[in-house]
């Protein structure tokens, strides 16, 4: 029986979630069954090389050494994942200093770029004079729970 090994090609499908049992990820679905889904490929396992730094390090130090069909779980902290949720991430803007033809509803997602850099943010709050912006990452502060399998040793 073969075991991956460190520099090993690999697929895996994997299902992603937060602790209160909610999935964010997974290989196992095909988003585009849902009726708001715009993409146009199904997903799949994922492939990468072990040891390439393509995925979190806990997930492809957690493939080292399993054989196919294999199932773990991996349970990967906030920290090592998108760090803590930084509230000094969270910002109000006058509308007045948006582009004209921003028009921000709550759970939008933007880029806002200065002359040195870009943000993404999404809106969490707006009225009519202003918007709260948050850059923080939709998962920062939150455990991410991995159920991974080894398909295939390339």
């Amino acid at each position: 029986m073969a075991y991956a090994q460190n520099g090993d090609k690999v697929t895996f499908h994997y299902r992603a979630t937060l602790d209160d049992g909610a999935v964010f990820e997974s290989t196992y679905d095909d988003p585009c069954e849902a009726d708001d889904c715009d993409c146009e490929e199904a997903n799949g396992p994922m492939e990468l090389t072990l040891g390439s730094g393509e995925f979190f390090p806990e997930i492809e130090q957690a493939l080292i050494g399993m054989a196919v069909d294999e199932k773990k779980q991996v349970i990967i902290s906030c920290e090592n994942a998108f760090g803590e949720y930084d509230q000094d991430k969270v910002f109000l803007a006058k509308r007045s200093e948006l582009p004209e033809q921003m028009d921000p509803q709550i759970g939008d997602s933007f880029t806002l770029a200065n002359d040195d850099e870009e943000i993404d943010v999404t809106v969490v709050e707006t009225s009519d004079d202003d918007v709260t912006f948050d850059a923080n990452h939709p998962l920062a502060g939150e455990t991410l729970n991995f159920d991974i399998e080894l398909i295939k040793i390339i």
